[in-house]
């Protein structure tokens, strides 16, 4: 009975309080870092961790481990990028919407470069049948699109700002970057051109074509 009360959850109000939350607070944030730092190192590596692979590499019990991350999913959301400023684009930046978006698209890419283990873990995960899919559905991309083309508000007040952002994120993210590499055989240089070529293809047809609608495109999916 003593053993069972002092394994089992914490409680405030009513609701469970995470593991990490109570009791030696410091010690336990470390111990979960270490986990995390050691799924994305697994990541990286080309492997999908479970939670004893994470365990194993970074030296710790499995016991304690599935205290923090009860399943492998859990583990692997932790190792999401947690990075999500309100704008890429650098403090000088142009005021022409092409020359921002080529910015913003430059950026993006290199994030998704550095993050490719962890994104590719993620879309894995939001296909899985019976998942809530929160990950990359959370993301920030369509603002820092949308960021980019703020210009273009005033140039071209009919234009669908955000309806815009919307297509262009969908022919430029993460899904468009693996199927480049792995289907189309790209260099990671081939594939950030095509996808900046393709955000500037898609701003030049919202801003040229006669019923603009890329700048549409995203209307039926508000």
């Amino acid at each position: 009975m003593g053993l069972q009360s002092h394994m089992g959850p914490r409680y405030h109000d009513g609701m469970p309080m995470p593991y990490e939350s109570t009791g030696r607070t410091a010690q336990k944030s470390r111990t979960r870092e270490a986990l995390v730092t050691a799924t994305r190192e697994l990541l990286a590596a080309g492997q999908t961790p479970k939670v004893e692979d994470a365990a194993e590499r970074a030296g710790i019990s499995r016991t304690t481990a599935y205290r923090y991350f009860p399943n492998q999913r859990s583990l692997l959301l932790a190792a999401h990028p947690a990075i999500s400023p309100d704008s890429l684009l650098p403090a000088d930046a142009p005021a022409d919407p092409g020359a921002r978006l080529d910015a913003v698209m430059a950026a993006f890419t290199d994030y998704n470069f550095t993050w490719e283990p962890q994104l590719r873990a993620s879309l894995h995960l939001s296909l899985q049948p019976g998942t809530d899919r929160p990950v990359l559905r959370q993301g920030r991309a369509v603002g820092w699109i949308a960021d980019a083309l703020e210009p273009l508000r005033e140039s071209h007040p009919g234009l669908d700002i955000r309806a815009l952002a919307v297509a262009i994120r969908s022919a430029t993210g993460i899904e468009t970057l693996i199927w480049l590499l792995d289907v189309a055989g790209y260099t990671r240089e081939q594939a950030a051109r095509v996808v900046t070529s393709t955000a500037r293809a898609l701003l030049t047809a919202a801003l040229t074509g006669p019923d603009r609608s890329a700048g549409r495109a995203g209307q039926a999916i508000d």
